[in-house]
């Protein structure tokens, strides 16, 4: 699949200057990466539920997506092909997953909450207004694992768009040593994607409104993520 490049997300952007020896790792940490989630991602077996009962397929477009970053490999396989806009870090870490999402059709951002925030926000407010969903790893790039940042809420005040917090919990998967416990699902296993109700910011939100909302936005990402482990658990043999 062709890479989709963000014109917005590369205009006026800073970029990263690599060493040769850091070159040469992205390539090989991109392919790499691409071809777990190219291997893995057709044997997961997902069951999509959205909070009120709502249908499956329905988010609202386009919308601002929040969930934590350990989720980042079946979201990637579940929302390739959508156009959808990821703020992703600057850093190197940050570099080959934007190389990784740009093969299933997402849409970089470089920027995040510790390094080019404004920039990336810039950037994501002009993919909305592009028609483009976007969508942000909230606890990243390195934690607190759990704990949401703040720039969706300040962004969907802007845009007038609704904040959609999902997560994918997967039945079996290999946890790594990290700061967020990140999950490699194991082939065929069962994904559960449970998806918030929309969150809506008003245009005229003050500061005091805006930390209410998100907290708000931080109770739903725990509630999703509850009620998804939950599904997994009974099989749940990591």
């Amino acid at each position: 699949m062709p890479a989709i490049v963000s014109t917005a997300a590369e205009s006026g952007a800073e970029r990263e200057t690599f060493t040769v020896g850091q070159r040469i790792a992205l390539w090989f940490i991109t392919w790499t990466g691409y071809l777990l989630i190219r291997l893995i991602g057709p044997t997961l077996r997902y069951t999509v539920t959205i909070e009120d009962g709502g249908p499956p397929d329905f988010y609202p477009h386009p919308s601002i997506f929040v969930f934590w970053h350990n989720a980042v490999i079946p979201a990637c396989w579940w929302y390739r092909g959508r156009n959808i806009a990821v703020m992703t870090s600057s850093s190197f870490d940050g570099e080959y997953i934007a190389r990784i999402i740009e093969k299933f059709g997402f849409r970089p951002v470089r920027g995040s909450s510790t390094r080019g925030g404004v920039r990336a926000l810039l950037g994501m407010h002009t993919e909305i207004e592009s028609d483009h969903s976007v969508a942000f790893t909230i606890d990243g790039p390195k934690g607190p694992v759990y704990i949401a940042k703040p720039g969706p809420v300040l962004l969907a005040r802007n845009v007038q768009r609704p904040i959609q917090a999902f997560y994918i919990a997967v039945e079996r998967a290999w946890i790594l040593n990290s700061w967020d416990r990140f999950r490699i699902p194991k082939p065929f296993s069962r994904a559960y994607l449970r998806v918030a109700k929309p969150i809506f910011v008003p245009a005229d939100t003050d500061s005091e409104s805006a930390q209410r909302l998100h907290a708000e936005m931080q109770t739903a990402l725990d509630r999703v993520r509850e009620y998804a482990e939950g599904q997994s658990r009974p099989e749940n043999t990591y």
